[in-house]
């Protein structure tokens, strides 16, 4: 493996920790600042290093998270339940892109459009949960 992947990774996988974290802490005071502006650098950053990598599907799922952090950080849009649930459905599959990367080397293969849709409708104000019987993350193709 790629020694800027095995870094990428050690920081992912952190990051993804401390989202974990904050994420609840949002869920708990929705109009916390700091936590808001941690979330949002945390998927921040893996969003930019991901195009450093040319990690497209990775890329794309962080971006339209960050979009939706985006408008909650700036007070554009209020915080909602529905919103940090699609967040949260976006953080599982970012962790599965992740472990998929983790297992071969490359990203796995797998369909973001409906997740990236419900984060595009959540930054548009229109937030809902992701559909019924959607599955949390794709499976992992070697």
């Amino acid at each position: 493996m790629d020694d800027l992947l095995a870094d990428f990774l050690t920081e992912t996988h952190e990051g993804l920790t401390a989202l974990d974290s904050a994420l609840v802490r949002l869920e708990r005071t929705p109009d916390d600042q700091p936590t808001l502006s941690e979330v949002f650098r945390l998927v921040h950053t893996i969003k930019g290093t991901c195009g450093f990598l040319g990690l497209p599907r990775l890329e794309a799922v962080a971006h339209a998270a960050e979009n939706v952090l985006g408008r909650y950080r700036d007070g554009t849009l209020p915080v909602m339940p529905a919103g940090i649930t699609v967040i949260l459905a976006a953080l599982d599959r970012i962790k599965a892109i992740v472990a998929g990367l983790e297992a071969t080397g490359a990203e796995p293969a797998g369909d973001d459009v409906p997740l990236i849709a419900a984060l595009d409708e959540a930054s548009a104000g229109r937030a809902a949960a992701p559909a019924a019987g959607q599955p949390a993350a794709p499976a992992a193709v070697a």
